[in-house]
């Protein structure tokens, strides 16, 4: 087996925090990708454009840092192409990276910004559950 994939399929990815927008290095370790890897990404997926503000930083919303781990496990883990990626990304759910095996699931309701902390994190676990499940 290629020593790539298999140090991958060691590193258990964190839960994605409650925040509207990420920068690149939050990104690269939300996803176990380097930021170089990020960026050459942009210009290989279409679906994948992060917000540019002052200084040309990058930042990332929550779809999009959903959307790298799926390309990451496609790429690393299911040992897909970039162009079979980007074919399997643009056949079904390609905005959301939705697996062509798993059905469509309703979208999460936004939380309020006056949310209590537990009701945040409790959110952020289920997120990271549906996530497992795909």
């Amino acid at each position: 087996m290629n020593e790539r994939i298999s140090k991958t399929e060691l590193i258990a990815l964190p839960p994605i925090p409650a925040k509207r927008y990420f920068t690149i290095g939050e990104v690269s370790e939300l996803c176990g990708v380097k930021p170089h890897v990020l960026r050459y990404w942009e210009q290989e997926f279409s679906q994948l454009k992060p917000v540019k503000r002052r200084g040309n930083r990058r930042y990332y919303q929550h779809h999009e840092v959903l959307l790298i781990r799926r390309i990451r496990e496609l790429l690393y883990e299911q040992g897909f192409t970039i162009s079979g990626a980007r074919n399997k990304l643009d056949s079904r759910g390609a905005s959301h990276g939705i697996p062509d095996e798993l059905p469509v699931l309703p979208a999460i309701p936004a939380v309020p910004q006056e949310a209590p902390l537990d009701r945040v994190w409790i959110r952020n676990e289920l997120i990271a559950i549906l996530n497992l499940l795909k």
